[in-house]
């Protein structure tokens, strides 16, 4: 966990994608999209149907650790708006575990602008907490701190001859891009023009390891 100042808030990076902030107690999380692996099941295209259970367990897990009291979902949650009907029974009883548990909210992104069946906690289509915006997708115009998803960032080095590539946080004054908690979802680079556009100039990857969080500038 490695804190850090935002929008005159003490937030922490953790290591796991998630954003905490502990004067609320608050945990924020983005796209985890939920049932992305059966949504492909029913299209023809088979893949190991863990994915949800597998980013529920590490939440719950985060809840455990943290002592969290909030959870924030900055959109693309489920990956289509009837995924928590198709959720198997273990991770949506886990899922109506932890939102009959915590203040949950869904804030809606793309894959999911109408949530039917949530499985508990409250849907917005954005809000402000304390001078802080969360939605779905940063906009480019928005003068308020912000905190979203949406892209997925990934942070691509070359270490030792060898390129690996690591989900990260990407931030500017004004604006934090939370990566894909999902375990299921996959990433786009840092410099991406799409992302580059969203965040404005200044942008810096942010990747928390142990007790440090390390910065590299992002070139537009």
């Amino acid at each position: 966990m490695v804190p850090f100042s935002f929008g005159g808030h003490d937030l922490a990076a953790l290591r796991d994608g998630a954003l905490w902030w502990p004067a609320r107690r608050a945990l924020l999380v983005a796209d985890l999209h939920f049932e992305k692996a059966s949504w492909f099941a029913m299209r023809g295209q088979m893949l190991p149907p863990y994915d949800s259970i597998a980013t529920l367990t590490e939440l719950a897990r985060l809840v455990a650790t943290t002592g969290a009291v909030e959870l924030w979902c900055l959109g693309d949650s489920f990956h289509d708006s009837a995924g928590c009907e198709r959720l198997p029974p273990a991770a949506q009883a886990l899922l109506r575990d932890l939102t009959a548990r915590l203040a949950w909210t869904w804030i809606t992104g793309n894959h999911d602008p109408v949530l039917v069946d949530r499985c508990g906690g409250d849907v917005v289509e954005e809000a402000t907490v304390e001078g802080l915006v969360l939605r779905h997708e940063a906009a480019p115009d928005e003068p308020r701190p912000e905190l979203s998803g949406h892209f997925h960032p990934k942070l691509r080095l070359r270490v030792r001859g060898k390129q690996v590539a690591r989900r990260c946080f990407v931030a500017t004054a004004r604006k934090i891009v939370l990566p894909a908690f999902g375990a299921l979802t996959g990433g786009l680079d840092v410099d991406h023009p799409a992302l580059t556009a969203a965040v404005g100039r200044g942008a810096e990857a942010l990747v928390p390891v142990d007790d440090r969080l390390l910065r590299f500038p992002i070139a537009a």
